[in-house]
């Protein structure tokens, strides 16, 4: 156990009120309040002689933290870690997809135990499903005014000039579908402090009826939502799985008629097609069954029939076909497609249609962190990267790239036989651009025209493709590739 008193070189003392603790791995002090009286707080009271007599044991809620014994009774009903009553806006597996989907198969062979054969076969119909599919994507890296300041702010590292600049280009890349506008929600998936909404905020400056939902699974620290003072625009925070969101029982979309823009930046994998089925297919079904009363009977009510005449009149001017639409658009920065999942994916229809299945999509899925592995990075550019994460750790924690596009078991897939770095590069992007073309083909099915395209240079983000849809009938994009 670590000595509760510093050691003989620690010149530093504990802050007046603070624990006496001295944290070995930390080198310094413990930071936690000491009761009046004591010296140390109640996680290093059993440092003290006088503290001994009570026992310590760890939480069953939640092992990293301990409680007195004699008091576990009354701290597991205040605990932070203990389940908490399920909001109004959540119904488990709403946008999980099909329940009865094949899952992967457990005898299924490890990737790192496939020989050249079976390797040499699966690149075979990796690209006989991709033949088309390799033409390069349209680059649309734009920028916008909101964030000129900031990104020419000297006081910015590269990492956070990085950040920006992918904010700036998705920024312009919404103004340019026209999605930029008053009386819209704005719904960011794995918000994270918040900050693409906060310059989307910024950017609409005066704009009225704006509201923005920001959706993280986990707490976050560092957030900028205490910086929203606007008082057209109203922020609500939900910290929930996108797999158990509904949006239509969020009280500003239940009662207002707003359309909703999906937006995101590098939503990992699963996360985007759990998204994209929670706007598209939960959201969208149930505005259209809210809104099938004739607009004359919605305004009607009790009124007098001028009144209703002149409302209706008012109404009919603001029910233009965009705010009729339940999801205006779409745009999501992609990334990690190895975290994708068969069971969530939302274009399982087109992997069947190209005779493929669930044992394809997983080892496609994870072939896809070759195209981002950083293989040929050199040792001084990835101290580089390291310098620069020190340097601006309190920015940002949002990028997934520039830790290396790894799978989630933390392997690295290490590949049967001879392929170059470029080869499986190559490949990478091919098992990338083909799980994309699903997702692509599911929006169109949808009633949505989009698109992918490069946001920002890869200098920047390795992680450069932006997903972009609208409905059809409203602005088609250019033919997705």
């Amino acid at each position: 156990m670590e000595a509760p008193a510093p050691p003989s070189h620690a010149t530093a003392l504990p802050a007046e009120g603070r624990c006496s603790y001295f944290v070995e791995k930390k080198k310094r002090f413990c930071r936690m309040v000491a009761a009046a009286g004591r010296r140390f707080c109640g996680e290093h009271a059993g440092a003290a002689e006088e503290e001994n007599a009570r026992k310590r044991i760890l939480c069953p809620l939640d092992p990293k933290h301990t409680v007195y014994e004699d008091q576990l009774a009354k701290h597991l009903k205040k605990c932070n870690s203990r389940e908490k009553p399920k909001p109004d806006f959540f119904i488990q597996d709403i946008n999980a997809g099909s329940k009865h989907e094949m899952e992967i198969p457990e005898q299924l062979v490890p990737f790192s135990s496939l020989s050249e054969e079976q390797l040499e076969n699966l690149i075979k119909k990796l690209r006989k499903a991709s033949e088309g599919l390799n033409s390069p994507l349209k680059d649309h890296i734009m920028s916008h005014p909101a964030l000129y300041d900031a990104l020419n702010d000297p006081k910015n590292g590269d990492c956070a000039v990085k950040h920006l600049k992918q904010q700036a280009s998705i920024l312009g890349n919404i103004e340019k579908l026209k999605l930029l506008g008053p009386r819209r929600c704005f719904v960011e998936f794995g918000a994270g402090k918040g900050k693409l909404s906060h310059w989307v905020d910024i950017a609409l400056k005066d704009a009225e009826n704006v509201h923005f939902i920001l959706v993280e699974k986990v707490t976050t620290r560092f957030k900028v939502d205490g910086k929203h003072r606007r008082k057209n625009s109203a922020f609500e925070r939900l910290q929930i799985d996108i797999q158990h969101l509904c949006l239509n029982r969020i009280p500003v979309l239940r009662e207002g008629r707003l359309p909703v823009v999906g937006i995101g930046k590098h939503l990992c994998g699963v996360a985007t097609d759990l998204a994209l089925r929670c706007l598209v297919e939960t959201y969208a079904a149930n505005f259209e069954e809210r809104t099938e009363e004739p607009l004359a009977k919605r305004v009607k009510d009790d009124k007098t029939e001028e009144e209703s005449n002149a409302l209706s009149k008012e109404v009919s001017e603001e029910d233009t076909p965009e705010t009729r639409t339940p999801v205006a658009g779409i745009v999501i920065a992609l990334c990690c497609h190895h975290r994708c999942d068969w069971r969530h994916y939302v274009g399982r229809e087109y992997f069947k249609a190209l005779g493929l299945g669930a044992e394809d999509f997983y080892y496609f899925q994870r072939m896809s962190s070759w195209a981002t592995c950083g293989m040929r990075r050199t040792s001084l550019e990835a101290s580089d990267t390291t310098a620069e994460r020190k340097d601006d750790q309190n920015y940002d924690s949002e990028e997934h790239d520039e830790r290396g596009d790894r799978p989630a078991d933390g392997s690295t897939d290490s590949v049967p036989g001879v392929l170059t770095a470029e080869e499986k590069e190559n490949i990478g992007h091919l098992c990338k651009l083909l799980i994309d073309q699903g997702r692509l083909e599911y929006l169109q099915q949808k009633g949505f025209s989009p698109a992918l395209k490069y946001y920002t240079d890869p200098s920047v983000s390795l992680e450069n493709v932006l997903l972009t849809a609208v409905p059809a009938h409203l602005s088609p994009q250019e033919a997705a590739p």
